[in-house]
């Protein structure tokens, strides 16, 4: 896995979203021997990346829709919104239910 870039150059919400992210994956998918703060924001979560499967996607779909009310239509749309960490991020700032 490559170094983790600093979320310090990101605007104060995406630094947090991602932060949020990367600990809600680590604690939802039980990532033993992973530490949030190790995942690098622009690594793929799939394959060579983190090594996240096709399971761990449908946990995925879970933790947006728990903890941002984001619904995905279409299952399609998954490849690209969990590409990566940022692209997680991106997704949710666009699509989040407004509390």
């Amino acid at each position: 896995m490559s170094q983790a870039i600093s979320t310090a150059a990101l605007a104060p919400d995406t630094a947090q979203t991602t932060d949020r992210i990367k600990r809600l994956i680590v604690d939802s998918l039980h990532l033993e021997g992973v530490r949030p703060e190790s995942i690098d924001d622009d690594a793929p979560l799939f394959g060579e990346g983190l090594g996240l499967d096709s399971i761990d996607s449908l946990e995925l779909v879970v933790l947006m829709d728990r903890n941002y009310g984001i619904k995905l239509k279409d299952p399609k749309e998954g490849r690209h919104i969990f590409y990566n960490i940022r692209t997680m991020a991106e997704y949710i700032h666009a699509n989040r239910k407004q509390a």
